[in-house]
């Protein structure tokens, strides 16, 4: 399957992707419907799971989605995924498994989403300085401007991969380089950008992303990649009978974790959502994510300029391609964004309202790939 067969074969565009079906769906950044391999995924798990222990297959679907995950982040290998469930837990991780001294510093964007702010935010209780970045625009964060507040003292910098709102995205391996360089840690929030846009792991210790977003996939099915070198480095927060070892299921006098990144998954697993997230995968990857990321591109290419021309302001429109994500945030100040919003929805074409530190309103704007241009008119005709 191509991103050409899925635009051109409306028949199978909508059996792929069945919200077609009803709606324009343009809200992929926020909690986007599943795609169908993922919806029957689920559906045989469930009837098959109905007649036997659930955990039947859980082993070999294991190796199986820690490969499929491992494909979709370059530079992955299998054995540095686990399966904890939300961004924010596995965020939450990080936060609470380093082991910080007082006065080490963070560096942290006060303006992402609250996932990958709070975890942070919490360790001033422990003496840890929390630095916030300053940025001339929302979501517009430059490899100089992190390495430009980061010392001799900053432990680790935490960064969404792309902005939710302005949808500016970084520069992974500029930034996580330069702070390796420095000995400084590179935790990522990949939310806005796993399954949309190459997802690069060489310079980067620690990756979160739920499944909901642009992988197409159930919610709180989430890939947590943790570097091989870091594994037992990284304290885990949340102990037991799967990530400790305990033969025949016996508590042990000592605590013994099991190798690779399984150290972090406590207990049972999400097998539902692991299993639908595990079909979305293997269908981006067939699809090819590169593949997917020059379509999104195209699609911004024509919807900023036409935009514009109805007289909406564009966050970030002359962002180059290398910063660009999936979504294009518009704004208008003499128009009741939340009004406009509704009309949308009333109108079937699905977008998501999101407003600024400053209670500014915008209506974002996040098509994938299997969005069609007729989709994208009557978006911005209704607009």
């Amino acid at each position: 399957m191509t991103v050409s067969e899925i635009l051109s074969d409306e028949r199978l565009r909508q059996d792929e992707f069945p919200v077609c079906r009803s709606k324009a769906y343009l809200a992929h950044a926020g909690v986007a419907p599943l795609a169908r391999c993922a919806a029957d995924a689920i559906g045989h798990y469930g009837f098959m799971a109905a007649q036997d222990d659930q955990e039947t297959w859980l082993p070999k679907l294991h190796r199986a989605a820690r490969e499929s995950a491992a494909k979709l982040l370059v530079g992955a290998q299998a054995d540095e995924i686990a399966f904890v469930g939300p961004t924010s837990l596995a965020l939450s991780m990080v936060a609470g498994g380093l082991t910080f001294r007082r006065n080490d510093n963070i560096v942290i964007y006060h303006d992402d989403f609250p996932s990958n702010v709070y975890p942070w935010m919490a360790l001033a209780a422990h003496g840890v300085k929390v630095r916030y970045l300053n940025t001339r625009e929302l979501g517009r964060i430059r490899p100089v401007d992190v390495l430009g507040q980061v010392d001799e003292s900053t432990r680790l910098v935490a960064l969404a991969s792309a902005h939710f709102i302005a949808g500016w995205r970084i520069d992974l391996d500029a930034i996580g380089k330069a702070l390796r360089q420095r000995g400084i840690l590179f935790c990522v929030d990949a939310m806005q950008t796993l399954g949309a846009f190459p997802v690069s792991v060489a310079n980067v210790d620690f990756l979160a992303a739920d499944g909901h977003k642009w992988l197409l996939s159930p919610c709180a099915a989430g890939i947590f990649y943790v570097r091989k070198e870091l594994q037992d480095k990284l304290r885990p927060i949340a102990l037991g009978w799967n990530n400790v070892r305990c033969p025949n299921y016996t508590a042990q006098d000592e605590l013994a974790y099991h190798t690779g990144a399984r150290r972090f998954e406590m207990g049972t697993h999400n097998v539902t959502g692991i299993v639908g997230l595990k079909a979305s995968m293997d269908m981006l990857a067939e699809v090819g994510v590169e593949n997917i990321a020059a379509e999104l591109l195209r699609k911004r290419a024509w919807l900023v300029p036409a935009l514009q021309a109805k007289g909406w302001t564009v966050l970030n429109a002359a962002a180059p391609p290398e910063n660009c994500a999936g979504i294009i945030s518009i704004t208008r100040d003499d128009v009741d964004m939340v009004a406009v919003h509704a009309r949308l929805t009333e109108a079937g074409v699905i977008t998501s309202l999101r407003a600024d530190r400053s209670g500014k309103n915008y209506i974002r704007l996040s098509p994938h790939f299997y969005n069609t241009d007729a989709e994208l008119n009557r978006a911005v005709e209704l607009l």
